[in-house]
């Protein structure tokens, strides 16, 4: 009895453990979303992972990419303006 009762709070504190990712991973993993092959799309989000572990980004990071979240469009990347709302031109 006690084993089926572990596993539903191992499955739960994973659950909840992904949902702790800060805006600039979702903000990278939006981006990869953009992808419409899936190799290249998992690729990119196991590389925005793989990132994350080597660069903490800093609260002002965290702020930019949480305004990006808002603005970025896959819809509108290939353009100038589309560039600039996801962070990926000056």
């Amino acid at each position: 009895m006690r084993r089926p009762v572990a596993i539903a709070v191992l499955a739960l504190a994973l659950l909840g453990l992904s949902g702790c990712k800060g805006a600039c991973r979702q903000l990278s993993e939006k981006l990869c979303d953009c992808n419409t092959n899936s190799v290249e799309k998992e690729l990119c989000v196991q590389r925005a992972a793989n990132d994350e572990s080597y660069v903490e980004p800093t609260s002002e990071d965290e702020a930019v990419c949480e305004q990006k979240l808002d603005t970025c469009d896959c819809g509108t990347i290939d353009t100038d303006e589309g560039k600039v709302a996801c962070g990926l031109a000056r």
